[in-house]
């Protein structure tokens, strides 16, 4: 269902990379978050403007983040590394975490990084899962 959810968002409400995700997964898993608080990915798309860290990860640490962490990163045990390994996971499944890049292996003209949104919702998926076994 996540990512039926970023889907819609993406083509019909027209949000970027980063917001679709992180706007599923806040429909998904019932994350709280206001429309305020999810503008705040919003300049995340496009690997943040200028191709760099893709936009659709960026989206789902942030959801990570919404889910998982309590007041600060640094106050939450194994935080951090649970990012480090969500963007891993992204890497393998996609090539790269670099915007520029994935845009060149998988995004096209009628469906722009789709593909990629898609990808970044089952790594984030499968992520949640395995560590809800831990």
């Amino acid at each position: 269902m996540l990512k039926e959810h970023a889907e819609h968002f993406y083509r019909e409400d027209r949000c970027n990379c980063a917001e679709a995700v992180l706007l599923a997964a806040n429909a998904e898993y019932d994350l709280g978050l206001t429309d305020d608080q999810c503008k705040l990915v919003g300049g995340f798309g496009g690997g943040v403007g200028c191709g760099i860290t893709c936009g659709a990860l960026l989206g789902a640490v942030a959801a990570l983040g919404a889910k998982k962490m309590g007041r600060r990163a640094q106050e939450t045990y194994g935080f951090n590394k649970e990012c480090g390994d969500l963007a891993r996971e992204f890497q393998a499944k996609l090539g790269d975490t670099n915007c520029s890049v994935l845009r060149k292996m998988h995004a096209d003209q009628t469906n722009r990084c789709l593909k990629t949104v898609l990808a970044a919702c089952d790594v984030l998926e499968s992520h949640l899962a395995e560590a809800a076994k831990e």
